[in-house]
């Protein structure tokens, strides 16, 4: 093996140690809930990935700090590696469960609990959850999450949490190593911005003011009417703009107002870059409306829920005959009106934060077509960069406005004229201007260019048409939905899926969290047993 292989597979040893010890503290949950079953799969499962993390880190141990084509490699194929061991505690669990000779005393499951277990038998299934767990998509192979062992709707949660932040930010705060390579695959992770000089004490920083937020929306989930075990799950996930959910029927399980209500903040929290939450948790509050990215969240999320609302609205999806609000009985239009925005405010948001809770049951077949598209809308640009969200990403879409309407504008003005061009505060030289546009727009492109794949495949494997099958919309919703690392569904996502469905899914999450260009490179590798890497 040359020293490009072992630079990479000491990092990627080092990414597979971190995620041992993600399964190892997640043993305290069967412990707490005395379910003991789950402790031996749970325990191979870590065993297996600390024994070729810790044989691929200390055989490179000495090799060279990675560049950024190593780093960009490093961060597709170590994401592709944790979701492919992540897959392993659904997969023991659910052998356990059913070749349990008696010995661990595992529970006799019958019914929709026995079958969304069995359905993590399957390794594809399995590798379909671990991944959309941790790009914090929220897609789902379970038919009913409340009938998991609390070990896997912790793990569901765990993983989206982790990932939301990033398994490479992960492990650059555990093993604190200082230095370019450690800069080098931050901004391999689709990250940029940095909060200190030095990269250790920025992702530090991260993790803290997580944790910081974590703790507060459990508290206002709790405080909201929600149990405690759902409130941990729930906020870890809302926070993380995952998705995943302990319950049947996600958020609208609890049909409260009050709850609804309450997740809004948590997925806006998660929508708001890292380094803007730090400014303003020092007390420049000034950034709410002087971030460029932070004060278009506000604008987009309001447009695109009063849009919403209106379609909803207009169409009569709700007409309840009353509706009772802090006390106060609404009929009529009123209490129609505030049910439209009580779905369409909390699924714009869900959408354009990437978060995919659902409060509103099936989109594909309760909503119109305008209103899929419009979700679909919100969860193609997303949010912030450098948050935890998918998506393009609000900087590129108002990087292609604003680019675009410079341009155009340009040919009004005589060849002679001085013009400059600024960007969140920033006066950008011409190279700037030009390698910040070129960015966005390959980004943009490659985007919508593998939007379109995933919906061609679709298309191919999917019943369409007629009264058990599929619309286009409901394609193209499912697809954007994959890719942007979303979760909401129109019904298409399940274990009965086709295989090709499945796996065309499974690239979608993979290259959307990564902003695709990792991916292309790693893959570019493998073609070429990575010779073009000197």
């Amino acid at each position: 093996m040359n020293g490009h292989l072992g630079t990479i597979g000491r990092d990627l040893g080092r990414m597979l140690e971190a995620l041992a010890g993600l399964m190892f503290v997640s043993l305290v949950v069967p412990v707490v809930w005395s379910e003991y079953y789950v402790i031996p799969p749970m325990v191979v499962s870590g065993l297996i990935p600390l024994t070729l993390g810790w044989w691929l880190s200390t055989r490179y141990a000495d090799a060279a700090d990675p560049g950024k084509l190593h780093g960009m490699t490093i961060a597709a194929s170590g994401w592709f590696l944790v979701a492919l061991f992540g897959a392993l505690p659904f997969v023991l669990v659910a052998w356990t469960v059913h070749l349990d000779p008696g010995l661990l005393n595992a529970p006799d499951l019958t019914g929709r609990a026995a079958s969304t277990l069995a359905a993590f038998r399957n390794p594809l299934n399995a590798f379909f959850e671990s991944m959309s767990g941790f790009t914090g998509t929220g897609l789902t192979m379970t038919d009913d999450e409340s009938s998991l062992p609390h070990v896997l709707q912790w793990w569901r949660s765990f993983i989206e949490w982790v990932g939301g932040v990033g398994v490479i930010v992960l492990t650059t705060a555990i093993l604190a190593r200082p230095g370019s390579g450690s800069l080098t695959l931050y901004e391999s992770e689709a990250r940029s911005e940095k909060i200190h000089p030095g990269i250790v004490s920025t992702v530090r920083t991260i993790w803290w003011i997580f944790l910081l937020f974590t703790f507060v929306s459990i508290l206002l989930l709790w405080l909201a009417g929600m149990p405690m075990w759902d409130a941990i799950n729930h906020a870890m996930t809302g926070l993380a703009t995952g998705g995943f959910s302990i319950t049947d029927n996600s958020i609208a399980t609890y049909d409260s107002v009050a709850i609804d209500f309450a997740l809004l903040p948590v997925m806006v929290l998660g929508s708001i870059a890292f380094p803007i939450h730090y400014l303003i948790l020092q007390g420049d509050l000034r950034n709410f409306y002087e971030d460029l990215q932070t004060r278009w969240v506000f604008i987009y999320f309001t447009a695109g829920a009063l849009g919403l609302t209106a379609i909803l609205y207009s169409n009569q999806v709700y007409t309840p005959a009353s509706m009772t609000v802090a006390g106060i009985t609404l009929t009529g239009n009123s209490a129609a009106l505030l049910q439209a925005f009580r779905y369409g405010a909390f699924q714009f948001v869900s959408a354009a934060s990437c978060t995919g809770f659902q409060t509103a049951g099936s989109l594909g077949t309760a909503w119109s077509a305008q209103a899929q598209l419009v979700v679909a809308f919100g969860m193609v640009v997303g949010a912030a960069a450098g948050s935890t969200v998918g998506g393009i990403k609000l900087i590129r879409a108002l990087t292609l406005t604003k680019g675009t309407m410079f341009r155009i504008r340009d040919v009004f003005y005589p060849p002679s004229a001085i013009r400059t061009f600024s960007l969140n505060g920033r006066n950008l030289s011409e190279t700037e201007r030009s390698k910040e546009f070129e960015e966005a727009a390959i980004i943009t492109f490659l985007w919508f260019a593998f939007l379109a794949l995933g919906a061609f495949v679709l298309l191919l494997v999917l019943p369409m048409g007629g009264p058990d099958g599929f619309t286009l919309e409901n394609v193209l919703f499912e697809v954007a939905s994959a890719q942007g690392n979303v979760g909401l569904s129109s019904g298409i996502t399940g274990p009965s899926m086709p295989t090709p469905a499945k796996v065309m899914f499974l690239f979608n999450m993979w290259i959307g969290r990564l902003e695709i260009i990792p991916v292309l490179v790693l893959l570019r590798g493998v073609f070429t047993r990575f010779g073009g890497y000197q």
